[in-house]
């Protein structure tokens, strides 16, 4: 096995030119399209960030070589159609790179995390402009693809640039309780009005979040983690018990959800 990056990443590019190839090829890389292909590379990313998340460096190195993949994958079937290489992304990833970091490749001085953040968005913005992008907003080119709190605190971000953000937590707490309140206006019997004002309240705990340093993505897998584990221990305490979950009504369910609670130290 080398370890040397250029030898490895040939080998990686030659096993998916002839993985794809017409006639000797597998049959299903061949049927594969950037459509096909696009819901695995969102899958790979998340299964990087679990990976991170359990602190398991042995599964985030494949999880990062399934990700690898996914870059590989479309670049591939990119070069078959004439559009781009694997090296021209390479290159280009490099150049943004070196342009985006003036302070370092550059004569641009920078001493702060404010500064460098500040100099990548406004290069950011320099490229959209030298595409020819007509957007000026403030919100230009923060992505629909993205999952939803993500994409709510990149642009509340945005917005807080231009000065439109309360200047602490206190705002957004209380918008939290102003978007509740107009939920139970609502009510159940307007479901298109309940779900827009769901929305917002959601939107407004991600801005919370954002004003203590939180990233909500992260904070609402970690709540789902622990609401799993909780409910297996749950589970497994009734059957301990000789219950089956399944027949259990709710009060019961709750006695055995505070045991495990209890038992947790929570």
């Amino acid at each position: 096995m080398t370890h040397d990056p250029r030898t490895a990443m040939d080998r990686v590019l030659a096993i998916m030119s002839a993985l794809r190839d017409p006639e000797h090829g597998c049959p299903w890389d061949i049927a594969q399209d950037f459509h096909s292909i696009a819901p695995h590379t969102i899958e790979e990313a998340y299964e990087v960030a679990d990976a991170i998340e359990t602190g398991d460096r042995g599964a985030l190195r494949d999880e990062l070589g399934d990700l690898l993949l996914q870059v590989v994958y479309h670049a591939r079937m990119a070069e078959e159609e004439g559009s781009f290489t694997f090296a021209e992304v390479a290159e280009q990833l490099a150049d943004k790179l070196v342009r985006r970091h003036p302070h370092v490749f550059g004569d641009t001085a920078t001493t702060t995390a404010d500064e460098r953040e500040q100099i990548w968005e406004r290069e950011k913005a320099a490229e959209r402009a030298r595409k020819g992008s007509a957007d000026t907003s403030a919100l230009a080119g923060v992505t629909r693809g993205l999952p939803a709190l993500t994409r709510a605190v990149k642009l509340q971000r945005r917005a807080a640039r231009v000065g439109f953000d309360w200047p602490d937590a206190t705002g957004p707490r209380a918008k939290i309780d102003e978007e509740l309140g107009e939920l139970d206006a609502v009510g159940e019997d307007d479901p298109a009005a309940c779900e827009a004002e769901i929305g917002d309240v959601l939107f407004s705990v991600a801005n919370l979040a954002r004003h203590l340093n939180i990233d909500p993505e992260a904070a609402l897998r970690r709540a789902g983690n622990r609401f799993e584990a909780r409910f297996r221990a749950l589970e497994g305490r009734a059957r301990a018990c000789g219950e089956a979950p399944a027949d259990l009504d709710l009060e019961r369910l709750e006695t055995h959800w505070q045991a495990v609670k209890h038992d947790a130290g929570e």
